[in-house]
């Protein structure tokens, strides 16, 4: 049950998250609002990047950010970015059809390099904080990206201003 509830909001946010990646021109990638931000490319990288989290949240419980890889590719232009994140929401969609419901409560955590860096928690709270609500916090800030940069916002939850125009 719990599964199936997951599995319908990571579907739905997942079209979300391809609609506002598909919504970055080439042209805003090196944007960003201050010296300490990431710039757009880095930013939406992120977000794809937080898709390839799933398959250590679900299967492991450890994930060792010391020992952790991660090929962003090429950045530079936003394809690339929508293509990496193609390539990692089928393999997260394919660690959350194939979890075992009954791990969803066993403790995890976060370490780099034997020391914890996300504390001991269940599962279905890191799932729900680490992977989903995250992701949802970055994409709210690639949302003021990409208006400070002048581009249109596609409606996520419903219309936006820019559908009204």
């Amino acid at each position: 049950m719990i599964k199936q509830a997951l599995l319908g909001e990571f579907l739905y946010e997942a079209e979300n998250t391809r609609k506002i990646l598909k919504a970055i021109p080439d042209s805003a990638l090196g944007w960003k609002p201050s010296e300490i931000n990431w710039t757009t490319g880095q930013l939406a990288s992120h977000i794809a990047e937080v898709y390839n989290w799933y398959d250590s949240t679900f299967n492991l419980d450890v994930f060792d950010m010391g020992t952790y890889q991660y090929d962003k590719g090429d950045i530079s232009k936003a394809g690339n970015i929508v293509a990496k994140f193609e390539e990692n929401v089928a393999r997260a969609q394919k660690a959350l059809e194939n979890s075992d419901e009954s791990t969803y409560f066993n403790d995890w955590k976060m370490e780099m390099n034997g020391n914890v860096i996300f504390p001991p928690a269940q599962k279905i709270q890191v799932i729900r904080g680490f992977l989903y609500n995250h992701l949802y916090h970055h994409r709210g800030e690639l949302v003021v990206y990409l208006r400070s940069t002048g581009n249109k916002v596609p409606g996520l939850y419903g219309p936006t201003a820019d559908d009204k125009t």
